[in-house]
């Protein structure tokens, strides 16, 4: 079974060069087209990450997240998430990538294995970053008065933070 998980990548890149040269498609020209377009959009998103990042390393030096970690302490841990994620919380509807970093930060602190880290990973694959969403689509259709869409989304946000904690503890004890 390792050995067919092994070839998984190797075996993806074959059939696709494959197919690619049955089809008569420059298959080489493709993939560099492809990388030079990721770099492309690397760029674009490189700026915008680091300053995210930045201002989260800046609150959590600071001592803020701390704070409120503390000061959230006693209501998380009724409602059995595990205060630690607080930094998580208060960024995933602000910043995929700074709650990536966040996400990352609390994984490679805790362990991958850890109720900090499994719990982490299942909020970062259930939330949504809610006012990068609504600002791109809202924005998308020309809508300028959104109502009632932020409210709701954070409350979808708020079940999903807790969804995926019960959810570590059901799965993983």
């Amino acid at each position: 079974m390792d050995l067919l998980f092994d070839m998984v990548v190797p075996l993806l890149i074959a059939f696709v060069a494959l197919w690619g040269m049955a089809h008569r498609v420059d298959v080489y020209d493709g993939l560099v087209q492809g990388a030079g377009e990721g770099l492309g959009v690397l760029v674009k998103i490189i700026p915008a990450m680091v300053g995210l990042m930045t201002a989260v390393y800046m609150l959590r030096a600071s001592g803020v997240l701390e704070l409120a970690g503390r000061l959230l302490e006693p209501l998380l841990t009724r409602l059995g998430v595990p205060p630690e994620t607080v930094g998580l919380l208060l960024v995933r509807p602000v910043s995929g990538n700074a709650a990536l970093g966040v996400g990352a930060e609390l994984i490679s602190t805790y362990g991958a294995d850890s109720t900090v880290g499994r719990t982490a990973a299942v909020m970062l694959g259930s939330t949504e970053t809610t006012f990068y969403t609504i600002a791109v689509y809202f924005g998308a259709a020309g809508v300028s008065k959104t109502r009632y869409a932020v409210p709701a989304a954070l409350c979808a946000d708020i079940a999903a933070f807790l969804a995926a904690s019960w959810a570590v503890r059901v799965c993983f004890g």
